[in-house]
């Protein structure tokens, strides 16, 4: 229940009383939720004795209190064009005529677009002019202002409000539609929100200077605020409600569902509304930073509780209470309905179960309206459950549905208007809130009283329970206590006066409002980062502080400024300012500065960006440089999330330039812009999970996917660093994936011990038998229009325009037998085919040249006209060229004209996929973390066949025993040649080595500086010498064979010592090492440069 959940309801209201009637509450329905269960099994229920039941009632009062039905009321509202899209030159596709909105597919401009009637269909895309104070007025009679929005929806809303109807407002829309303009607003053009609260305070002064038995009515106003994020409620009034699971949903008997310890603020106008909503939404951009959230993805809850008592004309003290409900939900950006097919992961998430949830209750309170029974599912979310009654039950709702007017947001905007559609048909039946005072405090100590009874028998009201666990009647015992001391809180509550609680609640925020009054005064004089966010609102909330000195920025103690997050190290930056007038920065971490990293201290000047890690993203505001630009005329930008991310693209290397530019290339900037970030945030997240994944963009062309034209798509390469397999995900699975790794990483930062998922439930994880596609190939067949055989091989290519192998590829035209024609057959111009049967075969025979990565591979072709894709079998890809050995005929009876042009003009696509062997990473990095990876240039991570290792691995293993058998016996020989030996031949060839080894070492040591080993200091000295000195000798030109100027010291120290050159594993492991720089400096493995 929406209208009664945000508040802890322990006060009840029995709907009987709303009839007129009396009743004895009946024992088990004040039970805790477990109680009643077991109170059914023990003891039979009975029916109130109609003797109990007041039959008379006033008609008035009978007429006051009775039921209202009433439709939702649903109003759309278009918005002016923003700077990107008037930068992109977009096209309008909205249209409004009095209630009716019309909507244009932007393929088809010339054709009538869908038409859609609705309460109020509101244009604000034009015909305005802007006063000097900044209000948005209109110049002719189409353009609907705030005010006119308000005297339609807001005027209703504090009607209902006065009359003691709960109300509940709705925003709905894509994200960046202008929900927030039409609820909040800007400046002096106010929203629904400040306007209604604003109005609500005039008229409760009114009343009390004009009506005399009014001036003894007292009126109470108070504020909660909620925001529902992957199906965990937080409440932003509360930072310390911010733990692992959120507060819990509950549900009440009479008042239906509720949010368990949710803070409800009094207030005393509104300014002290706008604080502690500007308060919610401080704490809602600090926790969503730390946690990695996506605020787009959040839907945010504002009650204002309004209850006015006062005596009724019989002089009966009475409590008229409404609440007034402002919902704004996410962006309802539409999924791709391709989007994640197949995945295993694709119900995975929670991010989107809100929405799709609500879509699925309006569908079926709209199906009850047409007579259909169905079963409406409020409890499949936290944000249906909350909203039960605005949907169906004790409200007077309205819906704003906000849309885009532009043509690159055609899908979303129709789906908008689709979902309001189908909200207008629901009907809700409010009530008046409306119970004498006495009877709510005397039901409340029965309550209480009752509980304390029960706890007294032993938790179970003396009922004797037989066959329940011990555990369970603790946890009855347990409930009932939590509800015993939440009623007694509430009593102590109302016990208190009005003015006592509004005067605890001023003491608690005078504090605050002096901290906030400083840091505005400071914003004007000190240099300061603020933040930016997704969402407008959010933009700003965050403010740090640079006053003069030196200041350290990391994730914990002893930084000055902390930031909480991905990416951000414990020291991540110095910060330097130097009597505010020369302010730079020293990264220590990751950061960027205006889009570009930085690896050394940088100046920074007013209006820079900055990010800190991956998602910290900041504008520096220097007051005096600020000044300084501004005297010298220096033109300061206005600076946007979109702008500072496209920013980031461009120095990437994308190009995110308008000019010249056609739709698909403006659609393919706007998909950028948003998966650029969250990829940015997936190998920050892979990072500190030590995932071994890394992602990256890529592009696919509409003709690899088999399309004539269209738009690009962009896709996310996901490559396991431990096997070097790559996949690619489309965006709707990837967004889908990042939303579980966002879940993954937030319990682990909140130390979760479970915090990894089984490897099916793991986000970063993919199966190594899925399927990739390897590239494409384009076959022409004009040839076959000629009715002349083709046979050749194609080249196949990626998406980098990489060839990967190629395909030997027949196009025969032939009978219908499938016998190919006579060369006689040939034609000198295919329009003599037409309108005859004309048959031809393609023939697939094998792959040349596929990489060893891949142990299935198959092709899959298809026409541009026809929707059917034509697959091979798979083949086993144990040779570089394996078979694949596909024909398929294909006949057109008869031959038409568009079946000729598309012979000769547009090729066939053929699609090579495959299915890859997991590699393994070579030795010396088995071990290396993610970090330590993502460090190493990608062209340096080679991969071995599992095969090929466990050979290679046998084969080093053997010979290093046979290397370590043989030194042991030269040593042994040694020695004894050593001691038993006479000989003066012998002794005098021992010490010539000897000579010589030194002589080397010299000759090493003399070049150490430099690194450099001659090979003229090398020399070849005597016999006795002579095989260590050609092994040197081979190892040299071993080296300048391949190209290579330097030798490994190692290789060069074994020969040396031991005669023997190292084993091949042990060559690969220092070549990684030396390429790494890893290890201490006693281990490093280094070279020696060749000259």
């Amino acid at each position: 229940m929406l209208c009664d959940s945000l508040q802890l309801p322990s006060i009840r209201e029995e709907n009987e009383n709303m009839r007129g009637r009396s009743v004895t509450p009946r024992r088990q329905d004040m039970m805790p939720s477990p109680s009643r269960e077991i109170f059914r099994q023990t003891r039979p229920l009975t029916k109130t004795p109609k003797s109990l039941k007041t039959t008379k009632i006033a008609s008035k009062e009978k007429r006051r209190l009775k039921k209202m039905g009433d439709n939702v009321k649903v109003a759309v509202r278009v918005r002016p064009f923003n700077d990107r899209e008037k930068q992109r030159k977009a096209k309008l596709i909205i249209e409004m005529e009095g209630s009716t909105t019309i909507i244009k597919d932007p393929a088809n401009m010339e054709a009538e677009g869908r038409k859609y009637t609705f309460d109020y269909s509101y244009w604000s895309h034009d015909g305005y002019k802007e006063r000097d104070d900044g209000y948005l007025e209109p110049v002719d009679g189409r353009y609907a202002d705030q005010a006119h929005v308000f005297k339609d929806l807001g005027r209703g809303v504090l009607s209902n409000a006065w009359q003691g109807f709960n109300c509940s407002l709705f925003a709905y829309g894509q994200t960046g539609s202008g929900k927030s303009y039409s609820m909040v607003g800007y400046g002096e053009n106010k929203g629904i929100v400040p306007v209604t609260c604003e109005e609500l305070f005039k008229g409760i002064e009114e009343k009390k200077l004009t009506d005399d038995q009014e001036k003894e009515a007292e009126y109470q106003v108070s504020v909660s605020m909620l925001e529902i994020y992957n199906e965990t409620v937080k409440d932003l009034l509360n930072p310390s409600s911010f733990k692992k699971g959120g507060l819990k949903v509950r549900e009440h008997p009479q008042k239906g569902f509720y949010v368990e310890q949710l803070r409800i603020s009094p207030v005393r106008n509104y300014s002290d509304i706008e604080a502690r909503i500007s308060e919610g939404n401080f704490n809602r951009t600090v926790a969503a930073t730390n946690m990695n959230a996506t605020s787009s993805r959040a839907h945010t809850i504002v009650a204002i509780n309004f209850a006015q008592k006062a005596k009724n004309d019989a002089g009966k003290s009475m409590t008229k209470t409404s609440i007034i409900n402002l919902v704004d939900l996410a962006g309802s950006e539409r999924a791709d309905s391709t989007g994640a097919t197949g995945d295993r992961l694709k119900e995975g998430s929670m991010i989107n179960k809100s929405l799709l949830c609500l879509g699925n209750c309006i569908k079926a309170l709209a199906d009850k309206q047409l007579g259909k029974t169905t079963a409406v599912p409020y409890r499949d979310s936290t944000l249906t459950r909350l909203l039960k009654n605005a949907l169906g039950g004790n409200s007077k709702t309205i819906m704003i549905a906000a849309l885009s007017p532009a043509d690159i947001n055609y899908d979303e905007t129709l789906s908008t208007l689709r979902f309001a559609d189908r909200a207008k048909s629901i009907k809700t039946k409010a009530i008046v809130n409306e119970s004498p005072t006495d009877k709510l405090i005397r039901e409340m100590k029965e309550e209480i009283k009752r509980l304390q009874d029960q706890l007294k028998g032993g938790g179970t009201g003396g009922v004797v329970i037989q066959g329940i666990p011990q555990d369970e009647v603790e946890e009855m015992r347990r409930q009932m206590e939590e509800e015993l001391k939440k009623n007694q809180q509430e009593m102590e509550d109302m016990k208190l006066t009005w003015q006592q609680r509004l005067k605890e609640q001023e003491e608690g925020s005078l504090k605050m409002l002096l901290e906030e009054r400083n840091k505005q005064e400071a914003r004007k004089t000190t240099p300061h980062f603020w933040n930016l966010n997704e969402d407008p609102m959010l933009t700003g909330m965050i403010v740090h502080f640079v006053p003069a000195g030196k200041h350290i920025l990391g994730n914990s103690d002893p930084a000055d400024i902390i930031l909480k997050g991905l990416s951000v190290q414990r020291e991540h930056a110095n910060i330097v300012n130097k009597s505010n007038s020369v302010i730079k920065i020293q990264p220590k971490g990751t950061v960027l500065v205006n889009g570009k990293t930085i690896t050394e201290e940088t100046e920074l000047r007013h209006n820079d960006r900055v990010m800190f890690g991956s998602t910290h993203l900041y504008v520096f505001h220097h007051p005096q440089d600020a000044a300084k630009q501004e005297k010298e005329g220096t033109n300061i930008e206005k600076v946007s999330f979109d702008s500072a991310q496209q920013e980031i693209a461009e120095n990437k290397g994308f190009d995110m330039g308008t000019k010249g530019k056609s739709t698909e290339d403006l659609l393919l900037q706007e998909d950028l812009l948003r998966i650029m970030p969250m990829v940015n945030e997936a190998n920050a997240m892979s990072e500190e999970l030590d995932k071994k994944m890394k992602f990256e963009l890529a592009l696919l062309s509409p003709q690899a996917r088999g399309l004539k034209d269209g738009k690009t798509e962009v896709l996310i390469k996901a490559k396991n660093l431990e096997n070097g397999n790559e996949f690619l995900w489309d965006q709707n699975k990837f967004i889908n994936r990042k939303y579980i790794m966002q879940e993954m990483y937030q319990n682990y930062s909140e130390g979760d011990d479970d915090w990894d998922y089984e490897k099916e439930k793991d986000p970063f994880w993919e199966p190594v038998d899925s399927s990739v596609m390897i590239g494409t190939a384009f076959l022409y067949l004009q040839s076959v229009a000629y009715c002349v055989e083709f046979d050749e091989m194609i080249p196949v290519t990626d998406m980098a325009a990489q060839e990967k192998c190629k395909l030997k590829v027949k196009a025969i035209p032939c009978d219908q037998k499938g016998i190919p024609l006579n060369d006689d057959t040939f034609v000198e111009d295919p329009k003599e085919l037409l309108n005859t049967a004309f048959r031809f075969k393609i023939s697939i025979d094998q792959c040349l040249g596929l990489p060893r990565k891949y142990a299935k591979v198959w092709c899959r072709y298809k026409f541009y006209f026809s929707d059917e894709w034509n697959t091979s079998e798979m083949a086993d890809s144990d040779t570089l060229n394996p078979n694949i050995s596909y024909e398929e005929m294909f006949t057109a009876d008869p031959v038409t004209q568009v079946f000729i042009d598309d012979l000769q003009e547009t090729p066939l696509l053929i699609q090579v996929w495959g299915r890859q062997k997991p590699g393994v990473l070579e030795p010396s990095l088995a071990k290396a973390t993610t970090k330590e990876l993502f460090k190493i240039d990608p062209e340096k991570l080679r991969y071995l066949s599992q095969d090929k290792q466990q050979t290679k691995t046998k084969a080093a293993t053997a010979a290093q025993k046979k290397a370590d058998k043989k030194d042991k016996k030269a040593d042994k020989n040694a020695a004894k040649s050593k001691v038993t030996s006479n000989d003066k031949d012998k002794d005098e060839q021992i010490e010539q080595l000897k000579a010589e080894i030194e002589r080397l070492k010299i000759a090493m040591s003399n070049n150490s500086s430099s690194n450099n080993i001659r090979v003229g200091d090398l020399g070849f000295a005597d016999d006795s010498s002579d095989r260590k000195l050609r092994m040197l000798g081979s190892l040299v030109s071993e080296a300048r064979n391949k190209n290579k100027p330097v030798v490994l010291t190692d290789r060069v120290d074994s020969v040396l010592r031991t005669g023997q050159d190292l084993s091949p594993n042990r060559i690969r492991e220092a070549e990684v090492n030396a390429a790494m720089g890893s290890g201490n400096e006693s281990g490093k493995s280094k070279v020696c440069t060749i000259s």
